[in-house]
């Protein structure tokens, strides 16, 4: 049986698969609503959008900002097969999500458990609840391979 995080986790793998294929760095995102609804997805495309903010995670919180009608998504939770970076944390942030799920770790720019921790550092107006390792290894190994191939 899956369950329901790895059902949305698996979501966000195929778009950063799809990202993958695009020659962008593979992150995939989702924004799931508390009754369970897909509200946003999106993958990374800063060279196809020539956006350096169009990361997945905010990718997906513009759909779902879209898809409600408001900038504000409380008690979302968002999906990302990577450890978000300081950015997409506070786009979070300011989005309101309630609870962020990640994948794996990202050891460089990571800023949950692989950097400062930012959110559980206090600082902000607004408290996000979180878990990783939820499909870690897929995810993991979708990045390892898409940056072995580069090389």
């Amino acid at each position: 049986m899956i369950l329901p995080h790895e059902h949305w986790m698996q979501q966000a793998l195929d778009l950063a698969a799809h990202a993958a294929a695009e020659g962008e760095v593979p992150v995939g995102a989702v924004v799931v609503s508390a009754e369970g609804e897909l509200l946003g997805s999106g993958f990374n495309q800063p060279i196809l959008s020539h956006d350096p903010t169009a990361h997945a995670e905010v990718m997906a919180l513009r759909a779902a900002a879209l898809s409600v009608g408001n900038y504000r998504l409380p008690g979302c939770t968002l999906y990302v097969t990577i450890e978000p970076c300081t950015m997409c944390v506070g786009a979070m942030v300011h989005a309101r999500i309630a609870h962020l799920v990640f994948g794996a770790p990202e050891p460089r720019f990571g800023a949950v458990v692989s950097g400062r921790c930012l959110l559980d550092e206090g600082e902000f107006n607004h408290r996000m609840s979180w878990e990783g390792g939820v499909l870690a290894e897929p995810c993991s190994e979708l990045m390892k391979g898409f940056f072995k191939a580069r090389r």
